[in-house]
């Protein structure tokens, strides 16, 4: 398949029948049993969604994986392999290709362990709700403002199927950045008045195009490293840091002005590094670097100022004890998830982690174009990201990077 063949309608075309899943009864209401069993399926069977399959099943007592589901079944079954020994799932679960979700959505299944690229994230959510299933949605929740908001839409509508929804946003999960921020929120450090977020570290993985693979095998493969599947890095990873200081703010920024270029990046449209200055209600700016360079300096962390004091966020608050914590984030995070589903009191973090995702795509929208975004600019934007339209030709990749002042 050549890319100029390749369209968005080719990429939704299975994801986009989400209103055609049957409704299903929410299961939280079928049953209060405290240790009553639950089914999980995984849709995205690589890295994140085999290792968020075995967090799930350490998470608690009766917690089985019964479905998958990915594009490709050579990954299909790598994850199964890996589960093998915590969890046995027969092949008639086991479903492939772009609308294997929407099979797995057919099963008895009470949540959905969400892990594909993020682009996939707004239709596959919107189908799992519909269906009736309470879900755990890997950050970041979306690409683009189009698809970000749909997931804010998405979150009301758990809300009113009594439905859960967990994000992968485990600082949130993290009883080292509950127990600070708490304290921040109780003024421990008086009024926050700035703060710096980093998420800077080396080259991450890529895919280099394999023969045999059509364009659309190999960006779905090598989808960390396209911008339309993953947002590029400031979405897709440095989303967890501008979680932390929209938590601890109490809100989203309200504009940003960043900077960023490609300098190394060995596949995909991205770029290799952003920096941000977000501006906060009360006028609070929050410095925000992210790069993804080996062999440069590393640092992921927050840190917030206030008018009497410093803190980390997780743990440190200047003058006061350390507070340490020996709990699994990406562990707990399916534990409360497990928990609220057998109590039937749903938890939904649907809008705060579409908030934080939002505030990413907007900080990225404003280093691709050199100009000054807006939450508002972003809330009414009709930006949809879709694959390239053009043949994947190194030269052509390199020619449609964005340059600011130009895109």
């Amino acid at each position: 398949m050549q890319s100029n063949q390749i369209s968005r309608r080719t990429f939704v075309r299975a994801a986009g029948g989400a209103m055609a899943v049957a409704t299903a009864v929410p299961r939280a209401v079928r049953g209060a049993a405290a240790e009553r069993p639950l089914k999980v399926g995984v849709v995205g069977c690589g890295g994140r969604g085999t290792g968020a399959a075995k967090d799930a099943i350490k998470a608690a007592p009766g917690i089985s994986i019964t479905a998958l589901a990915d594009v490709f079944p050579d990954r299909l079954e790598q994850c199964r392999q890996e589960l093998k020994d915590l969890a046995v799932v027969e092949d008639k679960y086991c479903f492939t290709g772009l609308d294997g979700y929407k099979k797995l959505l057919e099963t008895d299944v009470d949540y959905v362990i969400l892990a594909t690229p993020p682009y996939f994230r707004p239709e596959h959510l919107a189908a799992c709700i519909e269906a009736g299933k309470h879900v755990f949605a890997e950050k970041p929740v979306g690409v683009d403002p189009v698809g970000v908001r749909k997931i804010m839409e998405t979150g009301r509508l758990a809300e009113k199927k009594n439905l859960s929804i967990v994000a992968g946003t485990q600082r949130r999960h993290h009883r080292g950045y509950i127990e600070t921020i708490r304290k921040l929120h109780d003024g421990a450090i008086g009024k926050i008045v700035a703060g710096q977020i980093y998420w800077n570290g080396g080259q991450a993985w890529f895919k280099r195009r394999q023969a045999g693979w059509s364009d659309q095998d190999w960006l779905l493969r090598d989808w960390n490293n396209w911008t339309f599947l993953s947002g590029d890095h400031i979405v897709e990873q440095h989303v967890h840091n501008i979680d932390v200081a929209c938590w601890v703010l109490g809100s989203h920024p309200i504009k940003a002005m960043s900077m960023g270029a490609r300098l190394r990046r060995v596949t995909g449209n991205q770029y290799d590094f952003f920096c941000t200055d977000f501006t906060f209600p009360d006028d609070v700016h929050i410095l925000s670097q992210c790069r993804q360079i080996s062999g440069t300096a590393k640092e992921v962390s927050e840190h917030m100022r206030g008018e009497r004091g410093r803190s980390n966020c997780n743990g440190w608050i200047a003058g006061q004890p350390l507070l340490k914590f020996d709990v699994n984030p990406y562990v707990q995070e399916h534990t409360d998830l497990i928990a609220a589903i057998r109590k039937g009191e749903p938890i939904n973090e649907a809008q705060a982690v579409a908030e934080s995702t939002m505030a990413a795509v907007m900080a990225r929208t404003s280093a691709y174009t050199g100009k000054v975004v807006t939450w508002e600019e972003m809330m009414t934007s009709d930006m949809v990201l879709g694959p390239p339209e053009y043949e994947l030709t190194r030269e052509n990749i390199l020619a449609h990077i964005p340059m600011p002042g130009r895109s």
